[in-house]
């Protein structure tokens, strides 16, 4: 077959597809398997199957996924390919999670790492707080807050609020100034000698 894009046929599905199609195998002559990563992939999943029921274990229907496509075994839905990041060492090419199950997942992870929860402590920390910001009372909480001293976790935040205390430099005075500011009193220092400044009390 002529052309500038190398094919192979498939010993499964007897489809003559590019060589992206197959999985690499040293041991073949061509060094692809033969059979595409779609019929591995489904191969696969028949053998757990098999395996699953043979140890008494609860087994999934089979799902009817069609060419181009890939069932998330996380939120068990089908999804095209776009919907997948690359794995080039997985039989079908493609990650074992969709890009939003993992997504979820890197969330959770950084939730842990960054503060020492869950997302269910997450969730009910934004329960506790009626789903709003503390702050403003009005915005959605969606940024955990915390102490960048002590690192303890102080509620869950919108992003405005979030970012205008850490502009304020998490400083309890700084934010009663501004809030005087606010509300029309200034707190103007008062020269008590040359080069020498006082702020109220």
């Amino acid at each position: 077959m002529s052309g500038s894009v190398d094919v192979k046929q498939c010993t499964g599905c007897k489809r003559t597809l590019s060589h992206a199609s197959f999985a690499a195998d040293k041991n073949r002559r061509d060094g692809l398997q033969v059979r595409c990563r779609e019929c591995v992939a489904e191969y696969g999943a028949a053998h757990y199957r098999r395996r699953q029921g043979a140890l008494g274990k609860a087994v999934r229907d089979k799902v009817d996924v069609p060419p181009g496509h890939k069932l998330c075994r996380t939120c068990d839905e089908v999804k095209p390919y776009s919907e997948w990041h690359r794995n080039a060492t997985a039989s079908d090419g493609l990650s074992t999670r969709c890009k939003a199950c993992k997504a979820i997942q890197g969330r959770e992870g950084h939730l842990m790492r960054q503060y020492g929860i869950t997302k269910a402590d997450r969730d009910d920390m934004i329960a506790s707080q009626m789903g709003v910001c503390v702050i403003c009372l009005s915005a959605p909480a969606v940024h955990v807050d915390h102490c960048h001293e002590t690192g303890k976790v102080r509620g869950v935040l919108c992003f405005n609020c979030n970012s205008a205390i850490g502009k304020l430099g998490d400083d309890p005075d700084t934010v009663r100034r501004a809030a005087a500011y606010l509300e029309g009193n200034s707190w103007k220092p008062t020269l008590v000698a040359p080069g020498v400044y006082q702020l109220p009390s």
